[in-house]
Parts: structure tokens; C-alpha cells; sequence
């Protein structure tokens, strides 16, 4: 057993092998707590709270950082817009965003550092820097000098060449090179400051995270995550400074998720269409938030368009629908029956193919997959005429507890069935602009039909609720329906 992932730094395929053996040291970029978190924010939260739990089930011990930026200009500006303070804007969205993750049913991180608890480590972080002649201090700023770390733009594979000849008008004429970066930043008039040995000031953007991985996980680190867009300039000049500080590789792995489409346009401000994790899990529910995000690889794009999430519901649906099924059929007694060899086959051989899937680089779309292979099954043995046996109900159990462990897992499939089906069909019902008393009241006027022996009118009134996209199953205990998906 070995789990492959793709490092960004070297973009391909390579064998993880920790510093430590049996230990993972991950640090993943959290938000920028000013707002809301958008949709796109949330792909890192939920694809890599999957790759804690695999590296967990593959016997590893995990340290996991995920770290909220509350120091920043968007804070700032949010705060003189509201009329409060910085703080206090950081401290809310800190607690909204701790709201939209329980939400999700995530595991909770090893940390969660704030910028502004680890102060005076970044100070000394700077301090380190210049004392290895890797930065430069000018009139209360201190900047990073790249022409100081020969390695620069060996993450991005960017040239300094290349970035330097491209900036027209150096906006800071006092650094030594275009290129380089803020460490630290002389605070403005109404901004929070901290004291340092440059003055008051605040740190930027990216020794915030060096200063934060280098504390809590040591100076190199396994696996660094975040979204794509965070390579460059982020991510490069984290490699930067923790290399330049402590003259050792910084991060072994480099793992980066891709970004959201909205049917097939970037999600941009500008083209109006970002959308809140928070406001999308109130039309729709976190378990299809989830799913939608784990249904593609993490280095796919995922289109949030009508019809992929069309796709999403049905797919939950079909689980969810045999999940029920299982349920009911575990409960009825009778004499115990040994789960029959050709299904505990195809269960062994999902496992298998779960595993390989995601020691392969966490290729959750594959797994998802192997999953449905086995919905597929348990349907043919299970969903079928006549009486639950001891034979139906030993398949049930299995695979109640195969897809339990799928489930925690990736954080999915916990819901009650039940109430998460009648959820989807009320959903949709709201969409196709039907009431479920209608509903309800037609398939009874069916049922008195069959009962009555008058099959015309009870075709009749399936087709009129086929029309109305209503699928109606008849079992022992009465008619079903629910919403075609």
C-alpha cells in the first residue's frame, strides 16, 4: 500500500513519504475572514478534510492547520465600511464561517491559528530573515529580496526574469527590485498596528502563513494545500520566505484543488455570479454541497451549472433511495442469514477499488464510482418483489455498513434517508410548482382505483402524475411516489 499524490512543485505523480514515518504535517490555507465564504473557498474545506481522513484509515497520525486570515485590507476596508472594527468584522465571519462548516458535518482540524495570536513569531520571523540577508528593511517596511533566494519561482515555474520585465510601473520605488515583497507594512492612519523593531505596522499577506506552518508543524512540513489560484504569488513566496529563514525544503508536497465554473463562466465578482456557501446550502442542503464537490477530481474544474446539479441530486437520490430501502429491509426479524458470497464479492471488490482509487492522487470520482457499483447490486438482490427474506435483510446490513464506512469517510451519506428524500422531492416539488397534498391526494384516488379493480382510471392517474414527473411504486404496504429524478 502507497498513497501517490500530485506535486504541484514538480507536476507529477509522486510516492508520499513523510518526514516522519506514520505522521502527516499538513497546512492548508484557511479564509480571509471579511465576508461570507463563497462557494469556491469551501472545495479546500471539503476535499481536504477527506484527504485527513484517508491518510487517517491508512494508519497515519495527522496534524492538520487550517489557519483564518484576520489581518488584511479587505478586513480593514469591511470594518471602515461598517463603522465597527477590524476585530470585530474578523471575529464574526470567524464564527460564520465555524456555522457553515458544522454545517457540513466536517472533522474538526488539529488547529486553526489567527494571524493575530502569533504576532511576535512573525516579528522574529522577519528579524531571521534579515539577519540571513534574505529581506531588507526601508523607512518601517521590510521586504523579501527574491534576487536574494536563487530558487524563486521553482512552485510557480515562473521566471523572476520574466515577472520583472513584465511590471511597467514599480508602485514602490524604494525596493530594491520589482519583484519583491511585503513582510512587513508601516500601519496607515485608523489601521491596526502592532508594535515591532521597524515601527508600527502589520504583517502582509504571506509571512503570515510561514510564520504559522514554521510554529505549529516545525520547519518542513509533508503536504501544503489551497486552491490554484494561490500559487502564484501566495504559495511561491511562502517557499520563499520559510526556505530563506531556515535553509531546508519548506513543504514536501504541494496539493492544489481547482476552481468553479458557474456554467462555464469563472465565478468573478464582476460577472455577478458569486454565490455564499451559506446561501446555496439554504436552496439546496450541505450534503448536496458536498457531493457536488467531491463527485469530480479535486483537479477538475466543477461547473455549478443547473444541469450538473440536476446530475448531483439524482445521484443522491438513488443512494439515498437504496439507503431507505436498506433501512426498512435491516429491521425485520427473523432468522439470521450469512450475507450471500456473490454480494459480499462485489463489496470486497468496491473496497478494493475505494482504496486504490484513493491512494491514486484521492480520485474521489472514482470512488464514487465503486460506490454506485454497489447500489447497483444491493437494488438487484434487494428491490424486488414480495416479502423481505433473512437473505435480503444480510444484504441490507452489508451494505448499510459498507457505505457507512464510505461515508465517514468523505463525510457523506449520514443523513436520515428519509427525511433527506422527502427534502429532495419537496425541493423539486418547489421547482415544478406542486403541492405535495395534490400529490398525495392522486396517488390515493389511484390506490382506491386498483382497490376497486378499475385499472382504466388508475393508468389513467399514473399517466397524469407521470406527466407531472411523479414516479409511483406500488409495494406490499401501499403505493409509494416520489419525484422523477
Amino acid at each position: 500500500m502507497s498513497i501517490v499524490i500530485h506535486n504541484s512543485q514538480s507536476n507529477k505523480k509522486e510516492e508520499f513519504v513523510p518526514h516522519i514515518a506514520g505522521e502527516v504535517k499538513m497546512y492548508v490555507c484557511g479564509p480571509t475572514v471579511y465576508d461570507f465564504l463563497h462557494v469556491g473557498n469551501f472545495r479546500g474545506a471539503i476535499f481536504f478534510n477527506l484527504v485527513r481522513n484517508w491518510f487517517e484509515y491508512r494508519g497515519f497520525k495527522v496534524n492538520f492547520v487550517y489557519n483564518y486570515t484576520d489581518v488584511d485590507d479587505k478586513i480593514i476596508n469591511r470594518a471602515k465600511a461598517d463603522g465597527v472594527s477590524a476585530g470585530e468584522i474578523s471575529e464574526r465571519f470567524i464564527s460564520e464561517f465555524e456555522k457553515d462548516f458544522n454545517s457540513l458535518a466536517l472533522k474538526k482540524h488539529s488547529h486553526n491559528p489567527k494571524v493575530t495570536d502569533f504576532m511576535s513569531e512573525i516579528i522574529e520571523f522577519n528579524k531571521k530573515l534579515i539577519a540571513n540577508g534574505k529581506a531588507y528593511e526601508m523607512e518601517g517596511d521590510v521586504y523579501f529580496d527574491v534576487h536574494a533566494f536563487p530558487e524563486y519561482g521553482k512552485l510557480s515555474h515562473k521566471k523572476l526574469e520574466d515577472l520583472e520585465s513584465g511590471v511597467r510601473i514599480d508602485v514602490d520605488s524604494r525596493k530594491k527590485h520589482s519583484a519583491d515583497f511585503a513582510l512587513w507594512k508601516t500601519a496607515k492612519e485608523g489601521e491596526p498596528f502592532w508594535e515591532s523593531p521597524w515601527g508600527k505596522g502589520r504583517p502582509g499577506w504571506h509571512i503570515e502563513c510561514s510564520a504559522m506552518a514554521g510554529s505549529l508543524l516545525g520547519e518542513q512540513i509533508d503536504i501544503h494545500g489551497g486552491g490554484l489560484d494561490l500559487i502564484f504569488p501566495h504559495h511561491e513566496n511562502e517557499v520563499a520566505q520559510s526556505e530563506g529563514a531556515h535553509g531546508k525544503s519548506f513543504a514536501k508536497y504541494w496539493m492544489h484543488n481547482n476552481m468553479l465554473n458557474f456554467g462555464s463562466q469563472k465565478m468573478s465578482k464582476s460577472l455577478g455570479n458569486v454565490r455564499s456557501a451559506r446561501d446555496f446550502m439554504k436552496e439546496y442542503h450541505p450534503e448536496i454541497f458536498k457531493y457536488l464537490m467531491l463527485s469530480a477530481h479535486y483537479r477538475s474544474i466543477i461547473d455549478f451549472s443547473p444541469q450538473q446539479i440536476e446530475h448531483v441530486v439524482s445521484g443522491l437520490a438513488r443512494i439515498y433511495s437504496a439507503l431507505g430501502l436498506a433501512d426498512s429491509a435491516a429491521k425485520v426479524a427473523g432468522d439470521a442469514a450469512a450475507v450471500p458470497a456473490d454480494f459480499q464479492k462485489v463489496l470486497d471488490e468496491a473496497t478494493k477499488g475505494v482504496e486504490t482509487s484513493l491512494d491514486d492522487d484521492f480520485n474521489t470520482a472514482e470512488a464514487m464510482a465503486r460506490l454506485f457499483e454497489v447500489v447497483r447490486t444491493f437494488n438487484t438482490l434487494v428491490r424486488t418483489p414480495g416479502p423481505v427474506t433473512p437473505k435480503k435483510a444480510a444484504v441490507a446490513k452489508a451494505f448499510l455498513k459498507w457505505t457507512s464506512w464510505l461515508g465517514n469517510l468523505m463525510s457523506l451519506f449520514n443523513e436520515p434517508p428519509g427525511d433527506f428524500l422527502r427534502f429532495l422531492d419537496d425541493m423539486l416539488l418547489k421547482r415544478k410548482n406542486l403541492d405535495r397534498a395534490d400529490i398525495d391526494q392522486l396517488v390515493a384516488a389511484r390506490g382506491e382505483a386498483r382497490s376497486a379493480k378499475d385499472f382504466a382510471k388508475a393508468d389513467e392517474l399514473r399517466k397524469q402524475l407521470l406527466e407531472m414527473g411523479i414516479a409511483v411504486q406500488d409495494t406490499p404496504s401501499g403505493s409509494e411516489w416520489e419525484v422523477a429524478k
